[in-house]
């Protein structure tokens, strides 16, 4: 049986140099999720306009499962630089239709018969935290839950991470990100020390520290596992987190080690960052 993997959050277009892309962390994660083999889903809203029916278009044109909401809200859009590393910075419209996503019946059916979940906070920053926060409490005890941080500009405060962490198993952040949230609880200079602390705090199975090209750690209470990168001619680096993300949680439902399925991880970022966009085929 496929497992039901579900990314919930931004669904928008990446306004990238060369033109638009598809992305939004949540969506991309879905999609890795299904190219591996397993039942995606994602979740978010668009506008009734242009660049939304373009969206739901593209969306069932890659097959990939959706609950994608038409609000009175426009599409999301953020606009993408790369510098000369193909690392993005980003600038994302505020109050559109992914801030606006609803709670429905078919939501929350999804959620109790999901096997895992990732989500964020920059969704959280307006009126889609509810609904958000409602499809991970309807989802079974034993369904996996991935706070995926993603923090972007200013689009986070110590509630939002607090609540979300105390709802998840598993944390993925990267190594910029590690630092913001230890400055913000006081966690100290030892990024292995502040993972271990939350951990402990929020009861994570397990913390997932990526740090770009330099490869990444998983840490457990007891463990830090490293991976390093191979030589990768990368395009853009657009949505490799996300994809990592998804091929960790693709190995992890089916039971591999941690090493494995941190090994496949790497491997599908590394594909992803030597391809253009979030979602190659």
């Amino acid at each position: 049986m496929k497992k039901v993997i579900v990314g919930i959050g931004e669904i928008l277009w990446d306004m990238l140099p060369s033109g638009k892309a598809l992305g939004g962390a949540p969506a991309n994660f879905a999609y890795h999720a299904m190219r591996l083999g397993e039942d995606g889903w994602a979740v978010s809203a668009v506008g009734d306009d242009a660049l939304g029916h373009e969206i739901l278009d593209l969306v069932e044109s890659k097959g990939l499962n959706r609950i994608i909401t038409v609000t009175d809200r426009p599409t999301g859009t953020v606009e993408v630089e790369l510098d000369e590393r193909g690392v993005p910075t980003y600038n994302i419209m505020e109050d559109v239709a992914w801030d606006n996503i609803p709670f429905t019946p078919e939501m929350e059916e999804l959620a109790k018969r999901a096997d895992a979940v990732c989500f964020g906070s920059l969704v959280q920053r307006m009126n889609s935290r509810g609904s958000v926060l409602s499809f991970v409490r309807a989802m079974r005890p034993d369904a996996l839950k991935v706070f995926d941080i993603n923090l972007r500009q200013h689009y986070y405060s110590p509630e939002v991470l607090e609540e979300s962490l105390k709802l998840s198993d598993i944390l993925k952040i990267n190594d910029e990100e590690i630092r913001i949230v230890a400055g913000m609880f006081g966690l100290g200079d030892d990024d292995a020390a502040a993972c271990r602390s939350l951990i402990a705090t929020y009861g994570l199975k397990l913390v997932i520290l990526t740090r770009g090209a330099e490869g990444s750690e998983v840490i457990t209470a007891d463990e830090v596992i490293p991976q390093s990168v191979g030589h990768v001619d990368v395009v853009d680096t657009v949505g490799a987190g996300d994809s990592f993300t998804a091929a960790f949680v693709v190995a992890y439902l089916r039971g591999d080690s941690l090493a494995d399925a941190q090994r496949l991880a790497s491997e599908t970022a590394s594909y992803v960052c030597s391809r253009k966009g979030a979602m190659p085929l």
